[in-house]
This record gives structure tokens, sequence and C-alpha cells, in this order.
């Protein structure tokens, strides 16, 4: 049975973060206000009325995260880039102040022999562009592209790869159709244009990224689908939902085309905001890796409430995390290799660019954190040896950190950090993940 050392050769090893949950310093060196900002101040939005204002402070503290970074031993280091930094309103003037942040940001993971893969988006929608209608405004993809090329042009010459959106089945879903994450409307499958959208931005940014000679990624939330018996109803609720959580995002990227979203049967039209050769511009430019964010399977049952199509039910007789969330690494394996059974030759190389759990609070020990970890690697050792072209992995996430509507409550870092003081303490899985790094390398070498 292959383990984590059967990795390959090569293999990437790496953590990753996101800007609104560590930067922190909302209102210095000239950046806007995002949606999350917005949402963040409406009463009752986040748990315990938290906010991102300080969050990690990563903005002034960013050489003691990277000096734990060279720690570890990591290749490579994946971050977002706040766009609100960038360009305040969203477009126009570039914000200077903003742009030299993430120059010495790249600089000093250059200088420790981390190589930066950089998220153009996770989430934190300048709030000028969300008042002019946010994702559901089609000009939201033309500005997306706008900022993309700001950055390639300011850091291509040191950034190789990008990600252009990640999640953006979680940020349509929780942000637009649910309301529970900024922007907080709750339009249902009304929202659907906003998949759409967000869609349409990647592939004019993958366009420009690369004619500049820089590889493209994108990252999306994928689990593997299971129904919660073998009955037809709910075998038709598990294809409708694998169809919105994971084919909806993937097959116009992979294979130029929507899957058949009649299966949802519910009100809601993407097919209304589709304008002719858009399908050809998020196809087009192709991938040249497909990032996957994987926390969980997820188990199907058919709908007891009209408004969905699909009930999603707990799995049984499993560990869960802190957050609930049910603990099964080999629906990893699973789910990898579902994807080259349906993509095939258009699959492209695989980086786990999320992978992680949340811990009760605590220093040390931190022993479920570990298992974790150890059990999911395992599981990609085993994809890879069956053929699966997996480049890397980064675990989520450096450092506990803003966990969105849950504030500061739930801890996925490998170092802890008391949101008091911001002192930063590894745990035993920063260890664990050390070691297991270097003893990679050692394997290799020998």
């Amino acid at each position: 049975m292959p383990d984590r050392f059967d990795l390959p050769t090569g293999f990437r090893w790496g953590v990753a973060t996101a800007a609104y949950q560590i930067e922190g310093a909302v209102a210095e060196g000239g950046r806007g206000p995002s949606v999350w900002d917005t949402f963040s101040a409406r009463p009752g939005a986040i748990r315990d009325g938290h906010t991102g204002a300080l969050a990690c402070d990563h903005y002034h503290r960013y050489p003691e995260d990277i000096a734990l970074m060279k720690d570890l031993g990591l290749d490579g280091y994946r971050f977002s880039v706040a766009w609100p930094r960038v360009l305040p309103t969203g477009s126009g003037p570039v914000n200077a102040a903003g742009l030299a942040f993430y120059d010495r940001l790249v600089d000093a993971l250059l200088e420790g022999g981390i190589t930066p893969l950089p998220t153009l988006f996770h989430w934190d929608l300048p709030q000028a562009l969300e008042d002019r209608g946010g994702w559901l405004d089609r000009d939201t993809a033309y500005r997306f592209a706008e900022y993309a090329t700001v950055m390639a042009d300011r850091l291509g010459d040191r950034v190789p790869a990008w990600i252009t959106l990640n999640e953006p089945f979680v940020h349509t879903v929780f942000g637009y159709a649910l309301g529970t994450h900024a922007p907080g409307r709750a339009l249902m499958f009304e929202a659907l244009p906003a998949a759409h959208h967000q869609l349409l931005a990647h592939g004019l940014a993958a366009s420009l990224l690369h004619e500049r000679g820089l590889e493209v990624m994108l990252s999306n939330n994928l689990t593997p689908v299971e129904a919660a018996s073998s009955s037809p109803a709910d075998r038709a609720a598990a294809a409708a939902y694998d169809t919105l959580h994971n084919r909806l995002f993937t097959d116009p990227v992979l294979l130029g085309r929507y899957p058949d979203l009649s299966v949802l049967g519910v009100p809601g039209d993407i097919y209304g905001a589709v304008h002719p050769g858009d399908i050809d511009l998020i196809h087009a430019p192709g991938l040249d890796g497909l990032g996957i964010n994987y926390y969980n399977p997820t188990r199907v049952a058919a709908p007891t409430d009209p408004a969905l199509p699909f009930d999603l039910v707990d799995i049984p007789d499993v560990p869960h995390t802190a957050f609930g969330w049910p603990v099964v690494p080999d629906a990893l394996r699973k789910l990898l290799l579902h994807l080259k059974d349906e993509y095939g030759a258009a699959l492209p190389a695989v980086t786990i660019t999320e992978n992680g759990c949340s811990v009760e609070e605590s220093i040390d020990p931190d022993q479920p954190r570990i298992d974790f970890l150890a059990a999911h690697l395992d599981a990609l050792a085993q994809a890879v040896a069956e053929g699966i072209d997996v480049r890397g992995y980064y675990t989520w996430s450096l450092l506990d950190n803003f966990e969105w509507a849950e504030g500061y409550h739930q801890r996925f870092g490998l170092v802890h950090v008391d949101f008091e003081t911001q002192k930063r303490t590894p745990k035993a899985s920063y260890a664990w993940y050390r070691d297991l790094i270097a003893a990679h390398r050692l394997h290799h070498a020998e």
C-alpha cells in the first residue's frame, strides 16, 4: 500500500491562506472596503460580531510568517491578493501602496526559497463593484480581467503560475444563494448568473495571463457525492447536487459546455446570462492545472423542502472535525479517480490547493489534525499509484485565522495565533509537517 513517501519526486509541499482571513489592516495603505468588511459590520452576520479588521495582522507581520514557512521547508505558499488593496474601487486608478505590499511579500518569499502561488479572487470583492451588482453584473468579469492584468504586469516576472478564482461554488451558494457569507444575498437559484460571471472572469483573465507566458489554474471545492440509498429519488437528488457543486464549475472549463441543469428542477436560469461566445471564452484558454480544495464527501437524500432538489444528510459512523465535517480520507482518492473517469484527457495535472481540518482550540497536543493530514496524504499517494497526476499539496492553513461566518472560533492552523497578542506558537502538527517534508525529500534523495 503506497504511503505519503511515495508521492513523486519534485512534489510541491505548501500551505495556503487568504487575504481577508489573515491580512488585517483593512483601512491602511489605501485599501478600499470589500464586501466582507461590509458584511462583517452587519449585526448578527458573524459569530460573536467578529471581523477581519485585524485578523492575523499579516500585513505587518508577514516577515515572521515567512520565517515560519522557511522553517517548515516549504516549496510553495498559496496566498490571495486583496483586490480592494490594489484597486480600491475595483477599477480605475491603481493603489501603489497596495501593489508595493505584494511586491515585498513576493520578494521575501523568493528570498526564502518559497515559490509564490497567488489567487486573484478569494471572495473579497471590492464593495464598489458589489454596489453595481457584484457577480450578478456581467461587467464585473471585465473589471476582474483588468485587475488580473495589473497583477500579472507587476509580478509576472517573478510569479510563474496564478490561480484565478477560489471556490466559485462556495461563493455563489453561500454569498448569493443563501446569504450566509458576504455579500449576504439570499437569492436561492436566482443566484446562478453569479456562477457564470465568475467563470467568464476566469476565462478572460486566463487568456490575458497566457498571453504573458504565465500558467493558469482554477481552484474549486470539489466533493464526491453519494446517495443516501439506492432509491431513485435519492439517486436523482445526488445527481442534482453533483451537478451544482462539481460539474457546474468544471464542465465549462474542461469540456466547453455547461452540464444539463434541468436535473435541478427548480426556478433559476444561468443560460439567460450566457452570451454568444462566452463558453469559448471560458474554455479556450485551457488550464495548466486544476486546483482542488478537498475537505469531505457529501451524502445526499431526496428533498423534504420543495424549494430544493436535495437534502444534505450526515455520514454516519465516521469521525467529525470540530466544524462537524465528516472525515473520510479515502473519499479524496475516489474523487480524483472519478475526475479521471469523467474528464479523461481533458483533466490537467492536479494540485491539492486546500486540505485540512478544524481542531478544538489548543496549542498542543494536536493529534486529530496530524491524523487527518496523514490519512489524506496516504489517500493521495494511493491515487497517484492509480495513475492520477498530482503535482503538489497545500494544507489549509498556515495560521489560525478569521474563518468567515464563524469568526475566530474554528482553528485550522498549523500555527496557533493568540488573537489578543498576535503571538504565533507552532502546534504539534507544524512539527509533524516539517518532519514529513524533510523525510520525503530524504527518501527521494536516497
